[in-house]
């Protein structure tokens, strides 16, 4: 389901750790040097360069990379070369300090994440800022957005496929409910999206299409300019078909006046290795134009290069 593509034969953390050395040395930097080899190692494989480059030259990768480059060709590069549970720690911080889609990144990482991938994020977190990310949440977020977003970063799901249906009928049932009754951020909605397996409200959702005519999230679209009501579809999106969650994050960032590079870089850098094949084909299905194209289109210069990297166009 990954995009990126490693080379059969990887060089050695060493010689790949040097080569980034010259490509930040003499008049110019290497930008191409850089992609082809940050661009094209896995998670395990970049976090040994960084610290194959840190024994060797005293420096976190991080700052050379962040003294070389500039613009959104260095931010695609510094989050890709982070190690995931670091980004997302990253992303999270970053997200409760800014004003705008602050609650839409938080809600991402934390129904995208399987579950111990957000319990090391929540760890990393409180290593990097000496603080839990359910504290800067609670801190940064009030009314429904905090009933929903705090349960949401903390929860530990079950991972199984294994499903209640008597369950997934009764909790159909009660949010049927709360939705006609319009209480959206009533406690037991919450409690449900929250706190289910991804497996369980599945069921329930399937049932609750069957048992009352129609999918939830068209029943939650009774006032469409409910700020709230939009990040809880988007929340049960996330955790259901993520990929169609985060086409449609792409196709926003690209068809807007002017291109959202931040949301762009932020989906590719944490999806690549992820399922990106699954979000190019339903960009594709949706727009009628490849995801490559689109991009290619829309960005330029060493930040098109990297981004299409990423997504497995060119070869290694």
């Amino acid at each position: 389901m990954a995009t990126l593509k490693v080379p059969a034969h990887v060089p050695a953390p060493s010689e790949d750790a040097e080569q980034l050395r010259k490509a930040f040395e003499g008049w110019g930097t290497n930008e191409q040097l850089i992609i082809d080899i940050l661009a094209h190692r896995n998670a395990a494989q970049r976090n040994l360069i960084r610290k194959t480059y840190r024994e060797a030259y005293g420096e976190d990768l991080l700052k050379s990379l962040d003294e070389e480059l500039s613009s959104d060709f260095e931010r695609a590069v510094v989050l890709f070369t982070l190690d995931p549970a670091e980004r997302d720690a990253f992303l999270a911080h970053e997200a409760t300090k800014r004003f705008t889609s602050s609650h839409w990144v938080l809600m991402e990482i934390a129904c995208t994440r399987s579950s111990h991938e957000l319990f090391n994020v929540r760890k990393a977190y409180h290593d990097l800022y000496k603080k839990s990310l359910e504290e800067d949440v609670a801190h940064h977020t009030k009314g429904g957005y905090r009933k929903l977003l705090d349960p949401l970063v903390s929860a530990f799901r079950y991972q199984g496929e294994e499903v209640n249906m008597t369950l997934a009928r009764s909790e159909a049932k009660i949010l049927r409910e709360k939705i006609s009754d319009k209480q959206y951020s009533d406690e037991e909605v919450i409690r449900i999206v929250t706190t289910r397996s991804k497996a369980q409200l599945n069921a329930t959702l399937n049932h609750y299409n069957t048992a009352f005519g129609n999918a939830i999230n068209k029943d939650l679209k009774a006032d469409p300019e409910d700020e709230f009501l939009k990040l809880l579809r988007a929340a049960i999106k996330c955790l259901t078909v993520p990929e169609k969650y985060f086409e449609k994050v792409l196709r926003q960032a690209i068809n807007k006046l002017g291109t959202d590079e931040w949301a762009l870089t932020r989906v590719v850098a944490t999806r690549a290795e992820v399922d990106m094949v699954r979000i190019k084909e339903e960009y594709q299905r949706r727009n009628s134009v490849t995801l490559e194209k689109a991009i290619a289109g829309d960005t330029s210069g060493d930040y098109e290069k990297m981004l299409l990297a990423l997504i497995g166009a060119g070869d290694v």
